[in-house]
């Protein structure tokens, strides 16, 4: 069965210095293109992670997140005495220039001071988390587990929305095999049509047509606007695309070329139709494959 390249997968372990989160997302590509969004992974264990997750998935476009949120004992935030002592020195200096600062009692001095330092201490860059190295050798086999269930999941995803578009462009190859059937109904048609124009504008022109002259001209005409050729290729590709499809583990760029092949034969039955059943057929036709098309983008 085929696979979307549409997925996602998310997994959590607890680890000893709080909880982590692997969350993979993934769209369609033509390659695997891997984004890493997190700073947490340790470089040696970079490019492990970016094989096994190539090989699981093939292809797409996979942004992968890994958050920690810390555990109470783990996130003890530190204050940078230096910026608060640079900090204070500035408030310090501003203020001793302002008017009316030596006229100020002690105690209202020291209230101000305590305001400073409280105001400081609520500056951004002034209190940091304690960070250490949330991944180790001695919890990764953990981290690289959470991974594989979040790969897991992104595959288990992947399955179900690739039911749904085996489901859909199936039934829309079998839809232009019907319409093709319905162009086949109307060839004749098609003859007795441009037969009758053809004696009807002699008629009208009171011109005495040749039987053996307007026989040939029927055959010239015939052989000009015969579309059995395309009819033939487009039921062998359309037999192709449902092969490739069942037959193979990664169909997705292969269909794309085939759809490409379909194409070219709908368009040219359009170009030679002559009439306007089959012009209708050939446009319900283009409008299937185009939903074909899309959908062919998304398989993997």
């Amino acid at each position: 069965m085929i696979k979307s390249m549409t997925g996602y997968g998310k997994a959590e372990v607890n680890l000893i210095a709080g909880k982590l989160t692997v969350e993979i997302r993934t769209l369609n590509s033509k390659s695997a293109d891997i984004s890493i969004k997190s700073s947490l992974l340790p470089k040696d264990k970079d490019l492990a992670i970016r094989q096994k997750i190539a090989e699981r998935l093939v292809r797409g476009t996979i942004d992968v997140y890994i958050n920690f949120e810390a555990s109470t004992a783990e996130s003890a935030k530190l204050v940078d005495a230096a910026v608060v002592k640079d900090y204070y020195d500035q408030v310090s200096r501003i203020r001793e220039n302002l008017p009316g600062f030596a006229m100020c009692s002690v105690s209202e001095t020291d209230r101000m001071n305590n305001e400073i330092l409280a105001a400081i201490l609520r500056f951004p860059d002034v209190v940091t988390v304690k960070k250490e190295d949330v991944i180790d050798e001695e919890n990764w086999p953990e981290v690289e587990a959470a991974f594989d269930r979040a790969l897991d999941a992104v595959d288990d995803y992947r399955s179900r929305e690739g039911e749904a578009l085996y489901k859909d462009v199936t039934s829309r190859v079998q839809n232009i095999l019907d319409l093709e059937n319905e162009v086949e109904a109307h060839e004749q048609e098609r003859m007795v049509t441009v037969k009758e124009k053809i004696l009807k504008a002699a008629e009208e022109l009171n011109v005495k047509l040749d039987k053996e002259r307007f026989e040939q001209e029927m055959i010239f005409w015939l052989e000009k606007y015969d579309i059995n050729e395309e009819k033939v290729r487009l039921r062998q590709h359309c037999a192709y695309f449902l092969d490739t499809i069942d037959g193979e583990a990664w169909p997705g760029k292969k269909l794309g070329f085939i759809v490409q092949e379909m194409g070219r034969e709908i368009n040219t039955t359009g170009s030679k139709a002559n009439n306007a059943s089959i012009q209708k057929a050939v446009v319900r036709m283009k409008d299937e494959l185009e939903k074909i098309r899309e959908q062919s983008m998304n398989i993997l």
